[in-house]
């Protein structure tokens, strides 16, 4: 049986999309036949409590822990974080022989893999999930074309010409690659997928939390997910005035954003539709998931949003609720207008609003909508089937590095 060791920033019990995303992954590996562990940088650790063992197991899964102290002015500690799990990835090797080595994303872990694998002679697949410059300008923590986005970009680009494999998530990464000059065939794609023994039972109305939040008999448009400045949350709440039927807004989870939407929420003129329910741990979102009738990802149109796809609207569709989007380039790869969902446009809350009234207004299409998008979701965003993405991948660089051994 062939080891894979993914390099990964942070990971379970930590709780994150990046988490829940290399989750998914390693399982569906197990239950392909692979042998699978993951090992952790130093940022693992940098906000929480220690573990006392570099052995972690969460979930069935086993994680290996980096853990040193590393100091200094950026970029000297980026420097040392790099060393630092790159010896930490050859002394693993010499306690459990992997054969691949699987990094993602950002270029840190790259840079590490990239060492380790030189230093091990295995060939390495590099991962990308969000070119995290554009990440930063996002979530309001860089600016484009800066010193520091440019260094990124160039980190990354190097990564990519030290890797045997590259691996995105979406077609909008791919084609950016296809423009820096990497070979086409060089790129697999392995979209963001769904586990379905998580959110594949759909959840009848939870009839408490529906009354305890005030939403008893109401329609419900409901966003899950992160309050950052790109997924358009204000737009959302500006459309609100423009709804029919007296809907309600349920928004779940937090973020940068939050306090300024609470304000924005508080001046407008239906406050009292307007619901903030707070993080929710992960076990318990399904709950919320089942009060709501149309689920709204109002992204803004930027680089990252055009490029990258959310994991959200999948979850949305495979719990079997309508999902509403704006047209930037992520969404369009999920969802097909007016077949598995609508998409309205981008950074406009009159046409958010016009959107979400015809559905409301045509609920007779709604199981329809909703069967789609299930069909869809299972047939080509299942974790179990998007795991098999990997494999001729791995079995070609490992079948390659053999043979240059033996030669």
């Amino acid at each position: 049986m062939s080891r894979i060791l993914h390099v990964l920033d942070h990971s379970l019990p930590l709780h994150s999309g990046y988490t829940f995303r290399t989750r998914a992954i390693m399982k569906a590996q197990v239950v392909a036949g692979w042998e699978v562990a993951g090992i952790t940088g130093v940022r693992q650790y940098q906000h929480g409590q220690i573990p006392d063992s570099l052995d972690e197991t969460v979930e069935g899964l086993k994680f290996h822990r980096t853990l040193a102290a590393v100091s200094g002015p950026s970029p000297l500690r980026e420097w040392r974080e790099i060393a630092v799990l790159a010896d930490a990835i050859v002394a693993l090797h010499a306690k459990w022989p992997f054969d691949i080595l699987h990094a993602h994303s950002p270029a840190l872990n790259g840079l590490a893999a990239a060492r380790a694998a030189h230093r091990l002679g295995l060939p390495l697949v590099y991962e990308i999930r969000a070119f995290w410059e554009d990440a930063a300008v996002g979530n309001g923590t860089g600016s484009e074309g800066s010193a520091k986005y440019r260094l990124t970009r160039a980190l990354e680009n190097y990564v990519i010409s030290q890797a045997d494999a590259v691996a995105v998530i979406c077609e909008g990464l791919k084609n950016d690659l296809v423009t820096r000059g990497v070979a086409p065939q060089k790129i697999t794609i392995s979209p963001n997928g769904v586990d379905l023994e998580l959110f594949g039972s759909p959840t009848p109305a939870d009839a408490e939390l529906a009354a305890n939040l005030g939403l008893t008999g109401k329609d419900v448009i409901g966003y899950i997910g992160s309050f950052y400045d790109y997924e358009g949350l204000d737009d959302l709440i500006a459309a609100m005035p423009l709804m029919k039927n007296e809907a309600h807004l349920l928004l779940v989870g937090g973020g940068p954003m939050e306090e300024a939407l609470r304000a924005q929420s508080k001046a407008s003129p239906c406050a009292d539709r307007i619901h903030f329910a707070g993080r929710v741990s992960h076990e318990q979102v399904e709950r919320y998931y089942s009060l709501v009738d149309i689920l709204a990802y109002p992204r803004k149109r930027m680089r990252l949003t055009d490029l990258v796809t959310p994991l959200k609207p999948l979850e949305a569709m495979a719990q079997g609720r309508l999902v509403a989007a704006s047209d930037v380039g992520g969404h369009k790869e999920l969802i097909e207008h007016n077949k598995t969902g609508t998409l309205f446009a981008a950074d406009d809350p009159l046409d958010l609003a016009k959107s979400i009234n015809r559905l409301f207004d045509n609920r007779a299409n709604w199981d329809d909508i909703k069967a789609t998008a299930r069909q869809f979701v299972n047939e080509e965003r299942s974790w179990h089937k998007n795991i098999y993405r990997y494999d001729p991948v791995y079995h070609l660089l490992i079948g390659d590095k053999a043979i240059a051994r033996a030669a």
